[in-house]
Parts: C-alpha cells; sequence; structure tokens
C-alpha cells in the first residue's frame, strides 16, 4: 500500500482543515516546498498535493506552488482542486503533476472527464469521490448531491477509471479513524486502486487500511500534529 501524505493550500500556505470547513483552517508552515523536502528526506515517493482556493474559485489557483515542488522534488504529485476545464488540468501537468484528480468536474461534466480519461490516459486521472452519509459532494465539499458513491464510483469504472480517491467527509480531519466500513463496501462492489482518504490517525489505521486491499492511504493532521512520525513512516516505505 503505498503511503501518501497530503498538503492543502490555501494563500500558498500548508494548512488543514476539519470536515473541510473553510473557517477551520490551520496554518502549519508558510512554506509547502520545506513540508514537501521534509517528507522526501524519510523516503516518501508520492504527494496529495490539494488546491483549496482552485476548489472554491473553480479554476486552478496555486499552480506556481506545484512547479515548486515538482522542480525541486521527485516526488510524484497527485494535484487536486479547482481542475473545471482541460487548460487548467494542462497547467496542472505543465506544472508537474504526475496525476490530477477530477472530483467536483466528474459529477458535473461526466462527458468532459471521459475526454481526459481518453487524452491522457486513465492512469492519469484519478477520480475524487468525496463523500458525506454515501453522497457525493462538490465545490470543495460546500455542496452536497444525492449521488451514491458507490453507483458513482462504478459509472466511472466502466469508463476505464482504474485509481479512485474516496474521502468520508465527516471522518476529515477528526483524526478518529478512516471509514473501513465504506472502503470495505466499496472494494467489494468495484475492481478499482482505492486510495482511502480522511481519518488516519496512527499506524494502526494504516495497517488496517493495507488488510482492506486499498491501494494507498491519505495522510494529512496526523503528521501536522504528531500523531504519526515521519520516522515511523521512513520504516513503513
Amino acid at each position: 500500500m503505498r503511503i501518501i501524505p497530503a498538503i492543502d493550500l490555501i494563500n500558498g500556505k500548508c494548512v488543514r482543515l476539519t470536515k473541510g470547513d473553510y473557517a477551520t483552517q490551520k496554518i502549519y508552515n508558510e512554506n509547502p516546498l520545506e513540508v514537501a523536502k521534509a517528507f522526501e528526506d524519510q523516503g516518501i515517493q508520492y504527494l496529495h498535493l490539494v488546491d483549496l482556493d482552485g476548489a472554491k474559485s473553480n479554476q486552478i489557483v496555486n499552480h506556481k506552488v506545484l512547479y515548486k515542488i515538482a522542480s525541486k522534488t521527485n516526488l510524484k504529485i497527485d494535484f487536486g482542486g479547482g481542475l473545471k476545464t482541460t487548460p487548467d488540468v494542462e497547467i496542472a501537468f505543465e506544472n508537474g503533476a504526475n496525476q490530477i484528480t477530477a472530483g467536483s468536474i466528474a459529477v458535473k461534466n461526466e462527458a468532459l472527464v471521459l475526454n481526459w480519461i481518453l487524452k491522457y490516459g486513465s492512469e492519469k486521472i484519478i477520480l475524487g469521490a468525496d463523500c458525506l452519509n454515501r453522497k457525493i459532494a462538490t465545490n470543495g465539499w460546500l455542496e452536497n448531491s444525492e449521488i451514491d458513491v458507490i453507483d458513482f464510483i462504478k459509472k466511472y469504472q466502466e469508463n476505464n477509471i482504474q485509481n479512485v480517491i474516496c474521502t468520508d467527509i465527516s471522518k476529515d480531519g477528526m483524526l478518529e479513524g478512516p471509514s473501513f466500513t465504506l472502503y470495505e463496501t466499496i472494494l467489494k462492489e468495484v475492481k478499482i486502486n482505492l486510495i482511502a482518504s480522511g481519518g488516519v490517525a496512527c499506524l494502526d489505521d494504516l495497517f488496517a487500511l493495507k488488510l482492506l486491499k486499498c491501494e494507498g492511504a491519505i495522510i494529512g493532521k496526523a503528521l501536522y500534529e504528531g500523531k504519526i512520525k515521519l520516522k515511523d513512516l521512513r520504516e513503513l516505505c
């Protein structure tokens, strides 16, 4: 299972939110590159980089931070937040993203995302399936829908999507453990590479996600709050 630390960006700074609420933002470092280098120094190979400004404004915003990290580290970066048009996706790839995450746009413009899969290849596009009570949420989690998360994933899996990041919003930033039951249900229903996101609080959570056969696990607040030490991740990696 891949270990994937997260950096969330607001105003170019490394922040974390709780349950996606922008009012709860806490700045952990004003230099995301410094954080990314610290990850790389401990043997981390992957980074989940989220443009929260972009998610709110519906267009890519923090691409300069993406470029800085991509050009000064060897981390393989998946980038999401505000990618609503093909030019935005082009900007993300031109600035060093290895993959992009299609979240809200996958709900609102399926034809466009299917075009991205054809244009860039399914290995370059990750489906962002963020949900609350199993219902997909969009626009930086500011809007809810009535779309069931498993139905949503199945539709895209039928169109060659291989990689899915699933965040249970109720778990995000709470440090109370991931949504194990949800992930187990998804993996029973759909054959995809599932990346678990939200709620990881300790190493045992990572081992449990591995037992479920998750392909990757994203870690955020647990790292920044010191619940999981970078040296422990080095041993795992």
